[in-house]
């Protein structure tokens, strides 16, 4: 028997860079509850609706939720969000990312990725889309009990639904980990090899990194030495390659965790890796609002989460942030500010997910 779970870590990563704010989202999830249930990815022609009959993928209301009482109170389909940020207009001029691959990075994956997006595609009319998913550093066999990987699977399946649905004639390739990335540098060396064999195999442009680890655990030589290799990893792809990198700011408001095992919160103010870099944009989240025929967005600080953000203790401030006003200067004190850009992130008010299969 199926039941309703929400992941509380933010997700993801888009084409243009008017989808960014998309990307790395948390979404309210139902699992099995919507809809019919190794290589290229395919981006198959959309069948355009007739004069009579709707066009679902302009579906405005949300499938039935009253049997999951852990889905979002204010839940929004995936053409209500493209419409909220501006996108449904651009996608009707060609803006659909055709042509791209977003490359999304994650720890053991969803043994039921395929089947989830092949439900949520029917539901809500996109185009069917045959997800690239690759383990070159080999994998775990998926455990059910396991909360750890059905946190990371029900993360995954958010990830690869939230970019299809805003750039729906896009590739993804979902590369997983061995193992669980937590704090401090646990499972950022595997995530560092997986994002290097993706330049090196032209995977995709664009790279969706949904995790974080909290810089107060990365002050030690081993995290600052993980850290360094990772900024010349960034900046070499970025400037060399021309690689994006998008990260999302954390869910714990203005600080982040402590220990290893992800338990204590620091009492002072701090950021998380990778949305610190540099070289990485990061987005935060926010909660999305209907009043009446409108949406309002306000910072996410709710529902036991908030969007992370704040200034590095280990980067400087970029040259981009040094054009900012100078009462903006005046907070960063010449340091790394995040997040860059943000968008609908709060589990009560995101787009709904088709989660765990049948």
């Amino acid at each position: 028997m199926n039941t309703n779970r929400w992941w509380q870590r933010t997700t993801t990563c888009i084409i243009p860079a008017f989808l960014i704010l998309f990307l790395l989202l948390t979404a309210c999830s139902i699992p099995g509850g919507i809809g019919s249930g190794g290589g290229t990815p395919t981006q198959a022609s959309h069948t355009s609706a007739s004069a009579t009959q709707p066009d679902p993928a302009k579906n405005d209301t949300c499938p039935d939720l009253s049997g999951y009482p852990t889905a979002g109170v204010d839940c929004y389909t995936p053409y209500q969000f493209r419409v909220a940020y501006g996108v449904e207009a651009l996608m009707q001029k060609g803006f659909t990312g055709k042509g791209q691959t977003i490359v999304d990075i994650v720890s053991f994956g969803s043994p039921t990725l395929q089947q989830d997006m092949d439900a949520f595609d029917q539901q809500f009319g996109l185009p069917p889309i045959k997800i690239q998913i690759m383990n070159p550093l080999g994998s775990k066999p998926f455990d059910p009990s396991n909360k750890d990987m059905t946190g990371w699977a029900g993360e995954t399946t958010i990830d690869v639904q939230i970019i299809h649905a805003i750039a729906p004639d896009a590739g993804i390739v979902v590369l997983t980990s061995p193992v669980s990335e937590t704090e401090g540098t646990v499972g950022l060396p595997q995530f560092r090899q997986l994002e290097q064999y993706a330049l090196d195999h032209h995977l995709g442009s664009i790279v969706s990194q949904s995790w974080g680890a909290s810089e107060v655990t990365l002050r030690d030589a081993a995290g600052q030495q993980e850290i360094h290799k990772w900024d010349t990893f960034f900046q070499k792809a970025t400037m060399q390659q021309g690689m994006t990198f998008l990260s999302s700011s954390g869910d714990n408001g203005a600080t982040d965790y402590t220990d290893l095992q992800a338990t204590k919160l620091s009492s002072t103010a701090t950021t998380s890796f990778p949305a610190d870099e540099p070289w990485v944009t990061s987005v935060g989240g926010t909660s999305m609002i209907r009043n009446g025929t409108t949406i309002q967005e306000k910072v996410w600080n709710s529902n036991g989460g908030g969007s992370g953000g704040g200034f590095s203790d280990f980067f400087t401030a970029p040259a981009f942030q040094k054009a900012l006003p100078a009462s903006v200067q005046s907070l960063l004190k010449n340091r790394r500010g995040v997040p860059d850009v943000a968008g609908d992130a709060d589990p009560l008010t995101g787009m709904v997910s088709y989660q765990d299969g049948t």
